[in-house]
């Protein structure tokens, strides 16, 4: 498929009221940007974005287009190694059937490939093949509470993240366990990780360990976000 219109959500977002902190505050990397930046008009921004999401797909970009060397390799609190063999991924919090997957549970689940711009806020971007099972197919298969409102993500690298409920159901929301047609590397995130073309690069956590569906955001919102970045962060 074509890659996305020039006028595309972000650019949308760039030129409202709601551009400024979407564009400027946290980041993928380490930057240290005071938490007092975009406080303003951070509700607001959510809401636009949001909005201007949707449930649509993204338009995806051509296999030719990935760029491999683009794509920036930084970590939270450096690289964990975790045991394909042992490894487990929580499953838990307002859901009927709480699960504990190990990669070959998630193997058997649909495959689906998204070829997406990862977008880090630094001013860097990189076009990327992901592969791996939807995040909506795993919350499905943990019989997803309607109560639930947010999704809490924990990663071995002790970063966090929340999401909302209707970013983590988007169709192109995977828990990617390859990338660019060949298994994740560990320094990108093996073995599993998140990868969505509608949220900025530092929702999409790397080394994720765990999922708990809750109802509201509690104190804790995410590693940078509970140091003044935007939270909603979408594209």
């Amino acid at each position: 498929m074509s890659p996305p219109p020039p006028v595309s959500r972000r650019r949308l977002l760039g030129l409202g009221v709601a551009g400024g902190s979407s564009l400027v505050l946290g980041g993928c990397a380490l930057n240290g940007f005071s938490e007092a930046v975009g406080g303003a008009t951070q509700p607001l921004n959510e809401r636009l974005e949001a909005l201007l999401q949707g449930r649509g797909p993204v338009p995806q970009f051509r296999p030719d287009q990935v760029d491999p060397e683009a794509l920036l390799i930084n970590s939270f609190n450096g690289t964990p190694r975790l045991d394909p063999l042992h490894y487990r991924l929580r499953v838990e919090g307002l859901v009927s059937r709480p699960l504990r997957l190990d990669l070959a549970a998630l193997g058997a689940q649909p495959q689906h490939r998204v070829i997406m711009r990862h977008v880090c806020v630094e001013g860097w971007s990189a076009i990327v093949a992901w592969s791996g099972v939807r995040l909506a197919d795993v919350l499905t298969l943990a019989g997803l509470s309607p109560l639930g409102g947010y999704v809490e993500i924990e990663s071995a690298d002790q970063y966090f993240e929340t999401w909302d409920l209707a970013s983590a159901l988007h169709p192109q929301t995977l828990l990617a366990t390859a990338m660019n047609g060949a298994p994740l590397p560990v320094a990108n995130g093996a073995p599993l990780r998140l990868a969505t073309p509608i949220k900025l690069g530092y929702k999409l956590s790397k080394w994720v360990t765990g999922l708990r569906v809750v109802a509201t955001l509690g104190v804790r919102r995410g590693t940078w976000e509970d140091q003044g970045y935007e939270w909603f962060a979408g594209l």
